[in-house]
């Protein structure tokens, strides 16, 4: 696809909030969740070339931020912070509250992804399946579960 600066500022105008909640979800620290959205952006503004229709661009772009956000956890697995360590800062982090970042600690880095996808991405299962080689039926099991171990931590 040929695109310019100006044409790929208004494709990711459009949907940087979002990339950003998917990532601090998946990171769980704000510093961790804006390298990855910047690294995802100059390399998919890199590589642009590579997208064969604008109208995929969202999920392109998303696929490129959940593999870095895969491979920096997998940095990070050795060195495990405890929750503690979880970063309340309510204004830098875009109207996630407190409450729903303690509510994604209980999941699993899968669980994270599925629903992130789900609710920031706004996919459908067929289209997380497709994005993690998974059955959308599966998809919807982890969701499922995700959502259920997430109710415990936000029911009063």
């Amino acid at each position: 696809m040929k695109c310019d600066a100006n044409t790929f500022s208004k494709m990711y105008e459009r949907i940087y909030k979002d990339l950003y909640r998917f990532a601090l979800c998946m990171m769980k620290h704000t510093q961790d969740a804006e390298d990855m959205v910047s690294e995802s952006v100059i390399s998919a503004y890199e590589n642009i070339r590579k997208l064969k229709d604008e109208k995929a661009f969202k999920s392109w772009i998303f696929t490129i931020l959940a593999n870095k956000c895969k491979k920096k956890l997998i940095s990070f697995s050795n060195k495990e912070l405890p929750i503690d360590d979880y970063e309340m800062e309510t204004e830098q982090d875009m109207g996630i509250s407190i409450d729903i970042k303690k509510a994604f600690l209980v999941l699993t880095e899968e669980e994270r992804l599925v629903v992130a996808l789900s609710v920031f991405g706004g996919y459908t299962s067929s289209e997380i399946g497709d994005m993690q080689r998974l059955n959308a039926s599966t998809v919807r099991s982890k969701r499922k579960r995700a959502l259920e171990k997430m109710s415990y931590i936000l029911e009063p």
